[in-house]
């Protein structure tokens, strides 16, 4: 039995109406991005930003007539803002960038800097753990990371902002689906004591997001805005490899306190990470350091080290682009194992010497956050 086609979901659309003119969503051309996979839909509606607040009821009762379509298993429904009306045409719209107004960008930037801080308003630190390229380990990095800060007595949580691979719900071992007291704000899962959101969550496990970049920026805007992430200390975003439009839009619209790049020691790979700390640095985001993963194999038959992919390239480059060195964690199988089975190492062996290695990375990070709020109040001497 075959699924949904688009044509059944726009049907479906149809039946939903714009509050402002009257007409269904779809004759007015409100819908974008419309990608319907093995029973997932995801689609867009597109609304005027100053409109979009008021218009969350109209998202909803969109996703709900597509939802009672036959053979639909999800639906993700996001509100995108359009060009407005004083924009030239051939400008880029309300949520893409531009390179010849960077002013108007960089003023834009900040309001959207304070609206994200009134999105996870009991948040005190959100901190972006990134890399330039893929297949370095930088989920495992951002999994055992947080857990390594809870376990120093922090409050925390992971936004999982890969929407095209998202591996927190594998690596937390967590299942099921988010719930909503009211409808509207999603409570995060937990496990381990962290809070966790990821479009995981949400869709099929083997269902591909083939999703334009303003489906995307909506969605993780939304992960950090209708959350209750509640009061946290520390918020790890596990972000999308390279450094595209989705890292992007997280660095200018998100009040990061800090970065920490994740790179292998080959020069490829460091090459990739580079590119990834200069961007983080155009936009003002503070590099808190690099770590380099995979950074020796040792033969858990013989004890012997082999450096697949060389050792030492990370700290190097670190002192050569004058940003701190964290630390280097090994290329081991039980740190591989741990991850793909839900039970990471940092809270499955946590007195392993990769365990360790991963505490003494989050020490580093946590005083980097924390140094102000650690120093002692000046005495006051009565002479």
């Amino acid at each position: 039995m075959s699924g949904p086609s688009e044509n059944d979901i726009l049907e479906a659309l149809k039946t939903v109406r714009d509050p402002e003119s009257g007409e269904d969503i779809v004759t007015q051309g409100m819908i974008s991005g419309l990608v319907v996979k093995y029973g997932n839909v995801g689609f867009s509606i597109e609304v005027d930003p100053a409109k979009g607040p008021e218009l969350e009821p109209l998202r909803q009762e969109a996703e709900k007539a597509a939802e009672n379509v036959k053979g639909v298993l999800s639906v993700s429904a996001m509100l995108t803002a359009h060009r407005g009306a004083g924009q030239a045409s051939g400008g880029p719209s309300a949520q893409t960038q531009g390179s010849g107004t960077q002013h108007q960008h960089a003023h834009q930037g900040q309001q959207e800097g304070q609206q994200a801080r009134q999105m996870a308003p009991g948040v005190k630190h959100i901190i972006a753990v990134a890399s330039g390229k893929g297949g370095v380990g930088k989920s495992t990095v951002a999994t055992n990371l947080v857990l390594s800060l809870s376990l120093l007595g922090l409050k925390c949580g992971i936004m999982d902002a890969d929407i095209y691979g998202p591996s927190q719900p594998r690596m937390l071992g967590i299942t099921g689906r988010p719930q909503s007291e009211d409808g509207k704000i999603l409570k995060p899962m937990q496990n381990y004591g962290i809070s966790c959101m990821s479009m995981g969550f949400l869709v099929a496990e083997d269902a591909p997001m083939i999703w334009r970049g303003p489906m995307v920026q909506s969605a993780l805007q939304q992960m950090l805005r209708d959350v209750e992430w509640g009061e946290l200390d520390v918020l790890v975003v596990d972000m999308p490899p390279g450094t595209g439009d989705a890292q992007l839009t997280m660095a200018q619209q998100v009040p990061l306190s800090g970065a920490v790049i994740v790179s292998t020691p080959q020069d490829i790979a460091l090459l990739d990470a580079r590119k990834g700390l200069n961007m983080f640095r155009k936009v003002d985001v503070p590099v808190l350091g690099i770590i380099e993963n995979m950074s020796l194999f040792v033969c858990p038959n013989c004890g012997h080290e082999s450096h697949v992919f060389g050792h030492g390239g990370a700290k190097t480059e670190a002192e050569r682009l004058g940003c701190d060195f964290l630390g280097e964690i090994p290329l081991n199988i039980d740190i591989r194992e741990t991850s793909d089975s839900g039970r990471p190492i940092t809270i499955s062996n946590p007195d392993s010497p990769h365990s360790k290695a991963f505490a003494e990375i989050a020490g580093k990070v946590r005083d980097k956050l924390f140094q102000g709020a650690q120093k002692a109040a000046p005495k006051i001497v009565m002479e």
